[in-house]
């Protein structure tokens, strides 16, 4: 990290802003942010799987409706079974994304 202290006859008020700023004060900004980026991926998890869950019930729906006689739309239930499947294979892609990277961040050395 550069150390901006050494700087003199600096005008800019950005650069007297990060100046008086402690070294906790800037890793508590960063954990703040860190925290931020970490909820954003944990938010945008569970969105995919509850995409991915409304797919599938939309299939099933499909599904029993043709199977009780109430559509003869075969069109419908392919795309639904279609959507479903593609989203399974996307959620569980990511998973196994997510696996992979907590495998090897536990197998880092500190």
């Amino acid at each position: 990290m550069l150390d901006i202290n050494n700087f003199y006859n600096v005008s800019s008020n950005a650069v007297k802003e990060a100046a008086g700023k402690t070294q906790a004060a800037l890793r508590a900004e960063s954990n703040e942010e860190s925290k931020d980026v970490f909820s954003n991926i944990l938010n945008t998890a569970i969105q995919n799987i509850n995409t991915t869950n409304s797919y599938i019930s939309d299939m099933e729906n499909e599904e029993i409706k043709l199977a009780l006689g109430q559509t003869e739309n075969t069109h419908d239930l392919a795309i639904a079974i279609q959507k479903a499947s593609t989203a399974l294979q996307y959620t569980v892609a990511v998973r196994d994304k997510l696996l992979d990277a907590y495998k090897e961040i536990i197998q880092m050395q500190i």
